[in-house]
């Protein structure tokens, strides 16, 4: 029975689309027969963050208009053997909730983890559609109106039953710790009323990788830290450490 994981955040720009290749990137490598699913149509961009652009043949707009079986828009990431991703369509594309859980749900037998990188925003449809995971990773940066954002999202979610969410905090620096915008990281899980399961610090090797299409070097911090998570979501006890750039 695979893990469907749902990554969201209330406010664009928290790093989503990147936490889930780095996420899916970790599993695999640690052996995890992985997808991941982009859902931000007409902004797609795993396909450059795995070195294969212009090389996706079919996507998920090719699912939804009924052209291609799911397995078939699936694409194999070279980088990481056990990883594939189903790419968002470029352009706008009409889908439900429904159509989401379907598609997850004639695939799960062939993953044992799916992430899907949900779109961006406080709305009914990403609300419907995250509600399916089984785990809702909350994404948020140490910036006042992304820690707000955070909060509100998390806050529906709970008073939908979904109950079952860890919060994530993507670019942290010693810039911003200790500084009028953040205090510290307890202040921002205090906000947001969510379980912290890991911090990813502000990391240019990661921002290099991801816009070249090249593995993240093995001595990123952000790449230690995208391990540490994938071990947590699959049980292990990794102790938290943060090493803000």
């Amino acid at each position: 029975m695979s893990k469907i994981i749902a990554v969201t955040s209330g406010k664009g720009g928290t790093g989503k689309s990147t936490v889930c290749a780095g996420l899916g990137y970790t599993l695999a490598k640690q052996g995890h027969r992985t997808l991941i699913i982009e859902l931000d149509f007409g902004l797609r961009c795993l396909d450059i963050m795995f070195g294969m652009e212009g090389k996706i043949q079919y996507d998920l707009g090719d699912v939804l208009s009924g052209k291609k079986k799911v397995l078939d828009a699936v694409s194999q990431v070279p980088m990481a053997s056990n990883l594939s991703i189903l790419c968002a369509p470029k352009t706008l594309t009409s889908v439900t909730a429904e159509q989401i859980v379907d598609i997850c749900r004639s695939i799960k037998k062939y993953f044992e983890y799916i992430i899907i990188d949900t779109g961006a925003g406080i709305n009914t449809h990403v609300f419907n559609i995250v509600e399916q995971a089984n785990l809702i990773l909350v994404l948020s940066t140490p910036d006042p109106v992304c820690i707000r954002d955070a909060s509100l999202m998390s806050d529906e979610f709970y008073n939908r039953g979904n109950k079952s969410q860890r919060l994530i905090i993507n670019k942290v620096s010693k810039k911003v710790l200790g500084t009028d915008l953040v205090a510290h990281l307890d202040e921002i899980i205090d906000k947001v009323g969510v379980q912290l399961i890991g911090v990813i610090p502000d990391d240019f090797k990661l921002v290099v990788s991801t816009g070249t299409g090249n593995p993240m070097p093995t001595d990123s911090q952000a790449l230690k830290a995208f391990d540490a998570i994938s071990k947590r979501l699959g049980g292990e006890y990794i102790p938290l450490t943060v090493k803000a750039s």
